[in-house]
């Protein structure tokens, strides 16, 4: 049986995206996909995320930013895959690119950045890396 990555998706969607030079992309709603949006406005990677409704589901609408033409995003990697989890303690969470980018976690509260996380002192599994 196959797994599906929705969050792989998703993150894909933004990265292609930002790489064709969109103004907003949209994605299936979930409290996962939302939590990394707010983690992605925070930081400053996008310029802003919605919930709204098309066809009577709920969609993610994403705002991209760039700087000038470039996107701000750089690059988006998917760390934790659904064959293959990456946990770790709150100390050991890696800075990304020496702290130039970002990691994001899911913990016992909620999604977080690897910053908030440590500020917090939970670990997690590390979803993501953004640049």
């Amino acid at each position: 049986m196959a797994t599906h990555d929705t969050l792989g998706d998703f993150l894909t969607i933004i990265r292609n995206g930002s790489r064709a030079g969109l103004k907003s992309v949209s994605a299936q709603w979930s409290s996962v996909r939302e939590g990394v949006a707010r983690i992605l406005k925070e930081s400053g990677y996008i310029a802003d995320f919605a919930k709204t409704e098309k066809n009577k589901l709920p969609v993610l609408e994403i705002t991209l930013k760039y700087n000038g033409k470039k996107p701000v995003i750089t690059e988006i990697n998917r760390i934790s895959k659904p064959g293959r989890r990456i946990y770790t303690g709150y100390g050991d969470i890696p800075k990304v690119i020496g702290g130039m980018g970002i990691s994001v976690l899911t913990t016992s509260k909620g999604i977080l950045s690897d910053a908030e996380a440590r500020q917090q002192k939970v670990g997690g599994e590390i979803l993501a890396q953004v640049w």
